[in-house]
């Protein structure tokens, strides 16, 4: 099996998809609002959770976080 590499991430991410992973254990969308402008949402959502909702996050951000997600898994709108 072939590695999933940021290169094809950020490939897909660019083609519109919508992305779920796990990071910390907690479930996350993320796709493209615009260059360099992604939109990451949290799907497990507890009551009271310090994690937020929804984050604006830059290319170099996204880049930092890929190292650490794991469970990907597409939504392509069709």
């Amino acid at each position: 099996m072939q590695e999933y590499t940021f290169n094809h991430f950020w490939k897909d991410l660019d083609d519109g998809l919508e992305i779920y992973y796990t990071y910390m254990n907690k479930r996350y969308m993320i796709y493209k609002l615009t260059k360099n402008c992604y939109k990451q949402e949290l799907i497990d959502r507890d009551e009271k959770s310090p994690h937020p909702k929804m984050s604006m996050l830059t290319l170099k951000r996204v880049k930092e976080l890929f190292e650490h997600m794991t469970d990907f898994e597409y939504k392509t709108g069709l």
